[in-house]
Formats: structure tokens, C-alpha cells, sequence
């Protein structure tokens, strides 16, 4: 279950879209000098951008860029506590894409990353 924003070129065409659901990041996955600022709960909530995809028609245009600036921004207005935005990236090349902006390493999974919404908070200051 995930709620899906859609970017269109002004017809029903769209252009880039993602999605964004409820996770949790499990303490011992976070690097430990973040997990110790944290209650000692066994996960803490996140918010995890499940797909995003730009056209290919499209690419090279920073909308991706701009698709994730919504969908931080989104997640900053959310009355929902949320303790990180999550990220699975398919592959080496779009985890470059992600790590660009500061996205960290989650645990032991490959493509997995996470940015603190502390840090996204610092972006819309």
C-alpha cells in the first residue's frame, strides 16, 4: 500500500512519478552513533520512497531531482512522526544518483539508504 505522485506534461501523459509508504528501520541497521540518540525501541518509523521513475524521454532534466524534493517535502509536512526518508535503490547507478544527495547506508542490504529527516529539515530551512 503506498500513495503514488504523478508529475504529467500538462496532458494525461506522465512524466516522472514516486511513491511514498510507511517502513520502519530496525535500531541496530542505523550507524550507532545515530541509534544511540534514539529510544531503545526496536525499530523506529520511516518513510520509504518505493519507486522513482522518470521517462526516459525526459532524462537529464534534474526532474528527478525535483520529484524528490517533493517527496521530502511531503514527508516534512506529514503529521506523522517519521524518524528517516528510505530508499531502495534498484541498482549501483541509481544508488550513485541517491548518495549524491547525502543518502547514507542502511544496514547490511547493498542498495539500501536512508537520509535522517533532521537533515531533509536543514534542505527547506
Amino acid at each position: 500500500m503506498a500513495s503514488c505522485f504523478v508529475l504529467t506534461d500538462g496532458s494525461s501523459a506522465a512524466i516522472a512519478f514516486y511513491t511514498l509508504t510507511a517502513t520502519s528501520i530496525a535500531l541496530h541497521d542505523l550507524p550507532a552513533s545515530m541509534a544511540k540518540k534514539l529510544p531503545r525501541y526496536p525499530s523506529v518509523p520511516a518513510t520509504l520512497m518505493g519507486r522513482l521513475a522518470v521517462d526516459h524521454r525526459y532524462r537529464g532534466q534534474r526532474l528527478g531531482e525535483l520529484m524528490i524534493m517533493d517527496a521530502f517535502s511531503r514527508t516534512l509536512r506529514s503529521e506523522i512522526a517519521t524518524y528517516a526518508f528510505v530508499v531502495d535503490a534498484k541498482d549501483e547507478r541509481t544508488a550513485s544518483f541517491y548518495k549524491a544527495y547525502d543518502f547514507l547506508q542502511l544496514g547490511e542490504v547493498q542498495n539500501r539508504l536512508f537520509m535522517p529527516m533532521a537533515e531533509i529539515a536543514k534542505l527547506f530551512a
